[in-house]
């Protein structure tokens, strides 16, 4: 039976953004029961209320979150009701050929991305008894949902839920852009263009690796400041200043530029802020039908390389509990980046927020 109905944050092609009441089913087989105590704010969503990436089925937004089990489907080992969990939006199938090769980030084989749980179902229904579907696989704007087991990660109990709602997406995306995507060493250099959540987790990640020197680039004084906070050794407000002109004279290019805004302006200059031999990584999400145009000759002469990077290349059963550790060890400043807690009735509030880079990262409590 379905549970009562309680508030969801929905987006629809015909509605827009709106709370509507929804109902969850129980968990089945290969399945977990979450109650969410805690959902961040990304850029990935507003993606979707812009019409950047366009649906054409109701949604439950949300896909950074973290929560306790209540209860769990057959089948299910990794977790059990009582654990605390961080919910990882790219849940993998673990049989495809990518997943086998230790690349889940890159499975052929989920459903997340097509907005369904692995049998191309939801949990989710309307008041009226309308299938509502769960963004990304998750739809996290609502007090319980269910999700496929590769996508509930055990972290300890002493990791707060704010923190472990970033750790579902953009922490992992920042750092392990650095670890993992670019495998940047101690004593390389690095641009990061952009500083909200995730610009700034990439900033931690270098400081985590011991890049140097590390510069922060962004239009906002207030956002700068913060990556002065988080690492950067130095920054450059991108409208007053010749970012690339800068990179040539002070750092001969940079080894490492990552760019965390998906503008294909921004993209577009980036080759010319590396040195030869150096990489350019797109963390940033950009529009579904975005293209940009390079210098090929460039590229191809001075051994340049442009990194795709998808979820910080990471595996969430893993990443997730590594980076869990660093925080609780005192490697990681995340509670820096909570800039404010609202309640989930507020969720369009703080998409507004973010839409016009006010403040540091949003969490949303049921």
């Amino acid at each position: 039976m379905p549970t009562p109905l309680s508030p969801a944050v929905v987006f629809s092609p015909a509605d827009g953004l709106r709370t509507r009441e929804v109902s969850v089913r129980p968990a089945g087989p290969g399945e977990v029961e979450i109650e969410v105590r805690a959902a961040g704010v990304c850029h990935s969503d507003l993606h979707i209320v812009s019409g950047d990436w366009p649906t054409d089925r109701p949604l439950v937004l949300g896909h950074e979150a973290a929560g306790v089990v209540t209860a769990t489907g057959a089948g299910v080992t990794s977790v059990r009701p009582g654990d605390h969990v961080v919910l990882s939006w790219f849940a993998p199938c673990r049989r495809c050929r990518k997943c086998a090769a230790g690349q889940a980030w890159l499975c052929t084989g989920t459903k997340a991305v097509d907005n369904t749980l692995p049998d191309g179902g939801t949990a989710f229904t309307g008041a009226d008894g309308e299938r509502i579907w769960p963004y990304l696989g998750l739809g996290a704007f609502t007090g319980r949902l269910v999700v496929p087991e590769t996508a509930a990660v055990k972290v300890p109990e002493e990791l707060p839920f704010g923190i472990g709602a970033l750790l579902g997406c953009s922490i992992t995306t920042g750092v392990g852009a650095v670890v993992n995507t670019a495998g940047v060493r101690a004593g390389e250099s690095a641009v990061v263009i952009g500083t909200g959540g995730v610009g700034l987790s990439v900033v931690m990640g270098l400081r985590l690796v011991g890049a140097d020197p590390v510069v922060a680039v962004d239009l906002s004084a207030e956002r700068l400041a913060a990556a002065r906070r988080f690492g950067a050794t130095h920054t450059l407000d991108g409208a007053r200043e010749d970012v690339a002109a800068w990179c040539r004279e002070h750092l001969g290019g940079a080894d490492y530029v990552f760019e965390a805004i998906g503008s294909p302006k921004v993209v577009e200059t980036l080759p010319g802020l590396l040195t030869s031999g150096g990489a350019a990584v797109l963390v940033g999400m950009a529009a579904t039908d975005a293209t940009a145009s390079f210098n090929l000759f460039d590229l191809a002469d001075q051994g340049k390389r442009i990194l795709g990077c998808n979820y910080g290349s990471s595996v969430g059963e893993i990443d997730i509990p590594k980076l869990a550790r660093l925080y609780l060890a005192g490697r990681l400043p995340l509670d820096e980046l909570i800039g404010r807690t609202r309640p989930m009735s507020e969720a369009a509030d703080a998409l507004d927020d973010l839409r016009t880079n006010t403040g540091m990262r949003t969490i949303l409590e049921p």
